[in-house]
């Protein structure tokens, strides 16, 4: 995907390790390549190896005024090659510690689904805690380096979605795109 001129915009980054059988994401990465002042990132397509280009990946960090993170849940966490991604970009002395303040002051929202509806996240349903039990990972990792922690966006019962959900889902995402561009990006 191209690289938007070295100007201010939300940094979208998409991960999912299965994009031709996901709906729900495959429709938020259409609107995030449509979207104005949006850069889409997809990893998957990227670093299929799971070799990730560090020095890359933080300038298109420093280009970005904010984070949002697309992705499903999976084992109550990120993908795999999303957790790597940020386990190697996201250094001490670079993202967070000593001298560490290259995210300082950006968004961070994410934007995630999850195959289970949100009554099965609840005491004696499957999952058997609220689902912002699974959160403070996601929130840790913003405050650790100094981003502002946006409401997540966050859909439940993706399997089971009707078109016309999904498309309101799709326009929900569309708005958060747009509020964060208000909130964030200069100029």
């Amino acid at each position: 995907m191209p690289t938007p001129p070295d100007r201010s915009h939300i940094l979208v980054v998409y991960a999912h390790p299965a994009h031709h059988l996901s709906r729900v994401n495959q429709a938020l990465a259409e609107a995030a390549a449509h979207a104005e002042g949006v850069e889409l990132f997809d990893l998957y397509e990227t670093y299929p190896d799971f070799f990730i280009d560090v020095p890359a990946e933080q300038a298109r960090l420093e280009r970005a005024e904010a984070l949002v993170l697309v992705h499903p849940i999976q084992w109550y966490s990120m993908p795999a090659l999303l957790k790597e991604w940020v386990d190697v970009v996201f250094k001490a002395g670079w993202a967070y510690g000593k001298g560490g303040n290259a995210l300082a002051g950006k968004g961070y929202c994410l934007v995630a689904s999850a195959g289970s509806p949100l009554t099965e996240y609840a005491p004696g349903a499957l999952h058997e805690r609220p689902f912002d039990d699974y959160l403070p990972p996601f929130r840790q990792t913003a405050a650790l380096c100094g981003m502002t922690w946006e409401e997540p966006l966050l859909l439940f019962g993706a399997h089971q979605m009707s078109q016309a959900d999904i498309a309101a889902h799709v326009e929900a995402f569309v708005q958060r795109l747009r509020a964060l561009r208000m909130t964030y990006v200069k100029g």
